[in-house]
């Protein structure tokens, strides 16, 4: 008998077990794919509609992911650089600072040329920006890196605002943003995942090595796929839209609409109420041409847009901020592991993203009705009400109501940006939605860059000031991250000002919203050619 057949057997069945194995993960992963696809194009209105949603939440996606993911490994960093938590912070305020100087002439770009190849570089550029850092050989070098890619990484914003309004209808607008801002949120989750993940197990510089590979294959994805818009509604995609009506562009840019839009729900209801428009702030013909310093002048004389610029840059400017020192804070305040600390973080971001989509949604329906300002003092409600939660949720010393609480908090945080996104865009002539994002982005940037330092120097601070926070017998390294976590507490509680002065700003935008729709509107319709009229009417007119 030989002795090996019984071995031999059992390898044999290991064998025909794993394969089985592996292929019903497989199936289970198409079957899985083939359902949320399903559902996507089900939901956003056609396989057409959905590509652009899908393929603009991912680039988002890559962004967040990005920058969630200096906080995914900031405790490798310190470990392997010798930095603190002011110098963690630097690494994503560099980026940000970096394309706030960019976001302007790109936005200038945006309203002149072809956006689809401009964002597909953009992303190879991207990834070769976030390769470098994978291979940063300290901190000066990892610091440049950041530069590099925050040069490029400015482009997103505006170009997917300018798309975004050429594609779908405003009464949409809501909802679509919703969608696509998801892909954001479920980046930053990304971040965090993957990059803690891999951070723990191999290296932090596999994070930003894996983080880069997607864009290349997103950036041919994006440029073979999605034709050009023709600019002020002439591309919007109907529901149920197989692919894309490809017309040829009058120019690079591509030419406007020459038919107002009729399915513009805000500017519908200012009319029916009877709202006017502001006549000193009625653009004429050729805001294409417009300079930049000249139409950056007229988008900040917008009281509406000023206000919600201010607005929304505060939200982002706490959240960045949160998300970068969230792992740390974690970990610290509630001596978890990185599997524990994910988890939370995770629940959090599932809070950010069920926020937002409802969000969307809901000020669409409400805009429906004739609630004409709900776009505004929606995320108004949405950010007194998240600092309410967030109070108990960071003092809170037990891992379980605190998840619960944050998650809520996340949710009304990040349920302010899609109604906002949709109200921009509600208050700005078609022809400056480029310059108006790109205006906005150099804003939101600063306030993004700045938060991850003063988050981090001002926990650093107080982390100085403060006593040990751990039993003297416990392990130092123990005793610094309770006591840096103490100092980071302190230091969400008292910026979570912030987020209370982004609810009063668009108290202010509530009252003058109307009248700016109105004023946009105007504007639209003095910047489209005059249509020729029909010989007959007009001897029938005489």
């Amino acid at each position: 008998m030989d002795p090996e057949r019984p071995e031999s057997a059992i390898g044999r069945a290991l064998l025909i077990a794993t394969a089985w194995f592996l292929r019903s993960v497989e199936r289970t992963t198409r079957w899985f794919a083939r359902r949320v696809r399903r559902h996507v194009v089900s939901r956003v209105g056609g396989p057409a509609r959905a590509r652009v949603v899908v393929l603009f939440a991912i680039i988002l996606g890559l962004n967040g992911a990005d920058l969630s993911t200096i906080g995914a490994v900031a405790p490798q960093l310190k470990a392997s650089l010798h930095i603190h938590n002011t110098e963690i912070g630097l690494l994503s305020s560099v980026a940000l600072l970096v394309g706030a100087v960019a976001t302007l002439p790109l936005g200038l770009l945006v309203d002149r040329i072809k956006r689809i190849p401009i964002l597909s570089l953009s992303i190879v550029l991207w990834s070769a920006a976030s390769l470098f850092s994978a291979f940063a050989s300290s901190y000066g070098s990892l610091l440049l890196s950041r530069a590099l890619l925050g040069a490029v990484v400015a482009t997103a914003g505006p170009t997917i605002a300018s798309l975004t309004g050429d594609f779908f209808p405003a009464k949409e607008r809501g909802r679509v943003w919703a969608y696509i801002l998801a892909g954001e949120i479920a980046g930053n989750a990304l971040g965090f995942i993957v990059g803690g993940t891999l951070s723990s197990a191999i290296s932090w510089r596999a994070a930003f090595f894996v983080m880069a590979l997607p864009g290349l294959w997103l950036a041919w994805v994006l440029y073979r796929t999605v034709p050009e818009p023709r600019r002020g509604g002439q591309s919007h995609l109907q529901p149920g839209a197989e692919e894309f009506v490809r017309r040829r562009a009058a120019d690079a840019g591509g030419d406007y609409a020459t038919d107002p839009d009729e399915d513009d729900l805000a500017r519908a209801a200012v009319k029916r109420r009877g709202v006017q428009a502001v006549p000193e702030r009625i653009l004429g013909v050729d805001q294409r041409g417009m300079k930049i310093v000249p139409a950056v002048k007229y988008i900040l004389s917008i009281p509406t847009n000023l206000m919600m610029i201010f607005s929304s840059s505060l939200g982002y400017f706490y959240f960045a901020g949160l998300s970068t020192f969230a792992l740390l804070f974690v970990e610290g305040h509630y001596h978890v592991g990185i599997a524990g600390a994910e988890l939370f973080l995770g629940v959090l971001v599932l809070g950010g993203l069920i926020g937002t989509l409802i969000s969307g949604r809901l000020t669409d329906l409400m805009l429906r009705r004739g609630m004409i300002d709900c776009r505004v003092w929606v995320p108004a409600i949405c950010y007194f009400a998240a600092c309410v939660v967030l109070v108990p949720g960071l003092l809170s010393k037990h891992f379980s109501p605190a998840i619960w609480l944050d998650s809520l908090g996340a949710a009304l945080l990040l349920g302010a940006n899609a109604p906002l996104n949709a109200a921009r865009l509600d208050t700005m002539p078609a022809a400056l939605w480029g310059r108006a994002e790109s205006t906005r982005t150099l804003i939101r940037s600063l306030a993004e860059a700045l938060a991850p330092l003063l988050f981090g120097a001002l926990g650093d601070l107080i982390t100085g000031v403060l006593p040990s926070q751990a039993p003297i017998g416990t392990h130092p390294a123990l005793r610094q991250a309770a006591s840096s976590a103490k100092g980071l507490e302190i230091a969400f509680l008292i910026l979570l000002g912030t987020v209370l002065a982004a609810g009063v700003f668009l108290i202010r935008a509530r009252v003058t919203y109307p009248e700016d729709v109105a004023t946009a509107a105007a504007s639209d319709q003095a910047n489209r050619p005059v249509a020729v009229e029909p010989a007959a009417l007009r001897l029938t007119g005489a």
